[in-house]
């Protein structure tokens, strides 16, 4: 029987897509991130195709694909959600600057362990592999925080993005140093760099308006997935360039997402409030649907790419347990110096995933390391993933119990009144949907 014939094709996919939902219901019930449950799907996969001998596939342009289609979507989806409130302000910054530090610091360690037990690894190829480890995975941790209070949920959501974002940046800016004779970090460099970010932010916002404004007077039904195909145009346009493309899918969600805020004075007068309200939630459908299928399909792509035989290797393992080691000592410096006390569970919300895999694809040539075990990278995005399912799974019995004491009566002068969650703790205090939680 012809493993991949076209029927064949349909229904592997049919059921790839079922059981992404399963998994995905599976998570919310029991905080394992599903992305596990899909990278062991991938894995389980590889040994059937090698068993029907067609494990020589090769499904890495596929993956790149995949992978570059679902951080536009993801980082649309993010973008989506950002509500630019004078309320918002400051815990934007404070997201903003806990995912630029965090960021940074972990790289520089990360680099100093991978040149340190990496056979022929220069400092300058550590940073540029470093970079990829270093960068939180939206994909991942967006659909986990659901369940949290509205601010930590909020923060999350601002670091990853932000992270995305900045790690990208961070990662090509530090690959096309490769591509010419400067040093890293050189002052060119960076005056290169900061001219390339600021043509990039300019050529966004033009866009953005030029996109909502005729889009707006498109009277068709199907014209949601022709905004989508001029954003991957876009952004794909923008590669070529060398231009910071993310920047215009961030840029145009944060437009749409707040139009209010941008389509103000004179702009005011060019929007059709209705037609602009339909684009953003037929955009927040679309965005959410295709993110869980490219997820869905990229990271059961990723597990069929995986050498297990990469496992068995004790500097695989030594080397990525320092590096995951360094991500939470430093995290918890950063989130104690911006937070304080209350650094639970954000402390192991920490995962890398589909960018990591993504961008570690995209080393350049002329840069890669054949002593780097690929294993690194599985042992990481494992190893992250299960802390932070550890950790959602104590703060959700944490919160009910909280819950319990809450709605529990006391003996004594109160005891006709049962206590508010509030009064009980301020973690609890609002509940998913945002409203007051009753005692």
């Amino acid at each position: 029987m012809e493993v991949l014939s076209a029927y064949n094709i349909i229904i592997e996919a049919s059921v790839i897509i079922i059981l992404s939902f399963v998994f995905g219901e599976i998570a919310r019930k029991t905080n394992i991130p599903s992305v596990l449950m899909l990278i062991i799907l991938g894995i389980g996969l590889k040994f059937g195709l090698d068993q029907l001998g067609a494990g020589s596939i090769d499904f890495f342009p596929v993956l790149e694909v995949l992978g570059i289609v679902g951080l536009i979507m993801i980082v649309l989806e993010a973008a989506l959600e950002l509500e630019l409130k004078r309320d918002k302000y400051l815990p934007i910054a404070r997201a903003f600057a806990i995912a630029l530090v965090g960021l940074m610091v972990s790289i520089w360690v990360a680099a100093l362990i991978l040149h340190q037990f990496v056979p022929g690894m220069s400092m300058q190829a550590a940073w540029l592999y470093a970079t990829p480890l270093s960068i939180l995975s939206s994909a991942i941790i967006i659909p986990s925080v659901s369940g949290l209070v509205e601010r930590k949920r909020e923060f999350h959501i601002y670091e990853s993005t932000f992270s995305d974002i900045l790690g990208i940046m961070v990662f090509y800016f530090l690959a096309d140093r490769f591509h010419s004779s400067s040093e890293l970090g050189g002052g060119n460099g960076l005056l290169s760099f900061g001219g390339n970010l600021l043509l990039t932010i300019a050529i966004s916002v033009v866009a953005s308006y030029l996109i909502v404004l005729i889009f707006q007077q498109i009277k068709g039904q199907t014209k949601l997935f022709l905004l989508i195909a001029v954003l991957l145009l876009l952004y794909a346009v923008g590669k070529k360039m060398h231009l910071s493309s993310l920047i215009i899918i961030l840029v145009f969600g944060l437009l749409i997402a707040n139009m209010p805020l941008f389509f103000r004075g004179r702009l005011g007068k060019w929007l059709n409030p209705k037609e602009a309200e339909k684009m953003y939630e037929g955009l927040h459908v679309i965005t959410a649907e295709s993110a869980f299928v490219v997820r869905t399909f990229f990271f059961v792509i990723f597990g069929l790419t995986i050498s297990l035989a990469s496992l068995a290797n004790v500097q695989v393992a030594l080397v990525s347990a320092l590096i995951v080691l360094s991500i939470y000592a430093i995290r918890w410096v950063i989130l104690r110096l911006f937070l304080g006390r209350d650094i639970l569970p954000q402390l192991f919300i920490a995962p890398r995933g589909l960018i990591t895999v993504l961008l570690f694809y995209a080393i350049p040539v002329e840069a890669q390391v054949p002593g780097f075990e690929p294993g690194i990278l599985l042992f990481i995005i494992i190893g992250t993933s299960l802390i932070m399912t550890a950790a959602m799974i104590y703060d959700k019995r944490r919160t009910s119990q909280a819950v319990r004491k809450a709605q529990q009566v006391p003996v004594g002068i109160e005891r006709w009144r049962a206590p508010s969650i509030q009064e009980v703790t301020p973690e609890v205090g609002k509940m998913d949907n945002g409203t007051e939680g009753k005692g």
